[in-house]
């Protein structure tokens, strides 16, 4: 062998561990970031814990008072009502994202295959249980909400929000109860202080319509 020809060699020999040490860094960092990430995950939420059976749950009862807001603002022409329905709209369709994000970060699936409210005690709160979300509206109250308009569609979304939102503050006073999570707690309280307060403004807009309050 040249001379040259060893030199270059060595050359090769030299560059080939480089990419050796490269490629094994490679797999450590990726290792690692997978171990960090599966860490996370395990470290986060349990699967039938109270933050993600409230995350899930909550979600749904938002969707519905979304859904009356919906219906109520194609029904009436009313000002105040309206704007009540918009805000209850905007503020709980961001919500229902948040709650949404907190599962894909936690890794965990958006409905529970056994049934909802399993978390929360008094409510199916024993495994394997299930039930009906506190407030929620029946499909014939919504069904007549869908064929009311003016007064009478004001004053029933009106006692249906109402009863709706009472059942929302139990639900986040419940995981405020059942939860140490940061995020979780001041959502739920954010929660507890915005729908009592609509709740007392609901009751005043259905005296001045000159029903009882709900």
């Amino acid at each position: 062998m040249r001379r040259g020809e060893g030199h270059a060699v060595t050359q090769d020999a030299r560059r080939g561990r480089r990419v050796t040490v490269v490629l094994a860094a490679l797999v450590l960092l990726t290792g690692a970031a997978l171990v960090a990430l599966t860490v996370s995950r395990s470290g986060g939420p349990a699967r039938d814990g109270p933050e993600a059976g409230f995350a899930r749950d909550m979600s749904a009862h938002h969707a519905q008072a979304v859904r009356m807001s919906f219906i109520v603002r194609d029904r009436t022409d009313d000002r105040d009502v309206r704007l009540l329905a918009y805000d209850i709209i905007s503020t709980q369709s961001a919500q229902i994202g948040m709650m949404t994000a907190w599962l894909d970060e936690w890794g965990l699936p958006k409905t529970d295959p056994a049934g909802p409210m399993r978390w929360m005690s008094g409510h199916g709160g024993h495994p394997g249980a299930s039930a009906a979300m506190p407030g929620m509206a029946t499909r014939e109250r919504l069904t007549d909400l869908e064929k009311a308009s003016g007064r009478a569609a004001e004053v029933l979304y009106l006692r249906l929000m109402a009863a709706h939102h009472r059942g929302g503050v139990a639900m986040a006073e419940a995981v405020l109860a059942r939860t140490d999570h940061d995020r979780v707690r001041r959502l739920a309280r954010t929660m507890v202080e915005g729908q009592r307060s609509e709740i007392t403004l609901m009751n005043e807009m259905l005296r001045r319509r000159g029903g009882p309050a709900a």
